[in-house]
């Protein structure tokens, strides 16, 4: 009799450590899985910033000459390509993008343009443009490859706004997790948010914070 009841309060014990271990894990699990849909419900509806939102100040310039628009859409066109490496997280890609970019900068044509505002304008963000896509350019290390993608993304934005590089819409998108929560922008012509900074680890955490056209 009492080598039953033993067993009897055994068994019961058993049962009650397990259920308890399960309900640990189960809340866990559930607190793992909000944290992720939180994050990612950032980018529910896209979250599109309201009419006339500012983030990234800069001059608004007429009369562009034609070259310089087109080099910058092409620009553009080129941080795009690799901002989407980093979005795969292929570090090679990126530093071949990044060549390119800085090709691009390199041909820009700064010196052409006749409004002392807009050359000294130009000659600051681009060259901001050439320091982060050489850096870029030089490493295979992915995680250093994106801490250059910031200023390079600012810089990008900066020229497009500035000087109307593109009719299309253009996207000015942040995470806040970026850098131990301080956060960091890049740009997209897509309101979808593919987040470069962390791929597919957090694909879509962030926001989109201003909007160009």
């Amino acid at each position: 009799m009492k080598k039953t009841t033993f067993f009897a309060a055994l068994v019961a014990m058993f049962a009650f450590t397990s259920c308890s271990s399960d309900s640990n894990q189960q809340q866990a699990d559930a607190t793992e899985e909000h944290d992720h849909e939180h994050h990612d419900g950032m980018a529910h509806g896209d979250n599109v910033p309201a009419a006339g939102t500012v983030v990234v100040e800069t001059p608004t310039f007429d009369s562009v000459a034609e070259p310089m628009k087109r080099n910058l859409s092409q620009l553009l066109d080129e941080y795009i390509a690799l901002k989407d490496a980093m979005v795969e997280s292929d570090a090679e890609t990126a530093k071949e993008a990044a060549s390119t970019v800085l090709n691009s900068a390199n041909a820009m044509p700064v010196a052409t343009l006749q409004v002392p505002e807009q050359k000294t304008f130009a000659e600051e963000q681009v060259e901001k443009v050439r320091k982060s896509a050489a850096a870029i350019a030089a490493t295979n290390d992915l995680g250093e490859q994106r801490n250059q993608l910031e200023d390079l993304s600012e810089a990008v934005f900066s020229l497009t706004k500035a000087f109307g590089a593109t009719d299309q819409k253009v996207y000015y998108q942040h995470c806040p997790m970026v850098n131990n929560n301080q956060g960091a922008y890049w740009v997209s012509t897509n309101s979808e948010i593919r987040n470069p900074y962390f791929g597919s680890s957090m694909l879509k955490c962030g926001s989109n914070e201003e909007v160009f056209n």
